[in-house]
């Protein structure tokens, strides 16, 4: 999901469709931040489609942006994330200060990106595979191209 300016804070319910075999479906409630109640939406089928319900056999009942009750009040959040990287599923604690929620969400980023300095300055790598072009290939000649240089 791309984000284009600040998340916003959605408060998704969702349940099962009644049946003859569940009368009271469990209610499933949902804190997600995205930039529009679509996406919010949009997202709430994605982790509610890991419990085994789908868009077609369940229903939304509520689906509503929070707002804050102190918005010009600073204060800490701690926020636990997960992520999928190479080497497996991570579980992760950060914790920030910002005036939202929303705001601390958005500071929840890749904190430092840097090149990785090479130890071996012999090192060396085999040229690209260069094919000729055909405005510069010859019409008729005795060898085949060698396009491994």
């Amino acid at each position: 999901m791309k984000a284009s300016g600040m998340p916003r804070e959605y408060k998704v319910v969702g349940r099962c469709l009644l049946t003859p075999k569940c009368r009271m479906p469990p209610l499933y409630h949902m804190r997600i931040f995205a930039p529009n109640h679509v996406v919010a939406k949009s997202r709430f089928w994605y982790f509610v489609s890991q419990l085994k319900m789908k868009k077609s056999s369940g229903e939304i009942i509520y689906c509503g942006q929070v707002l804050e009750k102190f918005p010009l009040r600073v204060k800490s959040f701690g926020i636990w994330l997960r992520y999928d990287y190479r080497s497996g599923t991570h579980n992760m604690y950060r914790e920030c200060r910002d005036l939202t929620t929303a705001g601390a969400v958005t500071q929840i980023q890749i904190t430092k990106v840097e090149e990785i300095a090479v130890h071996d300055s012999k090192i060396k790598f085999p040229p690209p595979h260069r094919v000729l072009r055909r405005q510069h290939k010859p019409r008729f000649t005795t060898k085949r191209p060698n396009t491994f240089l």
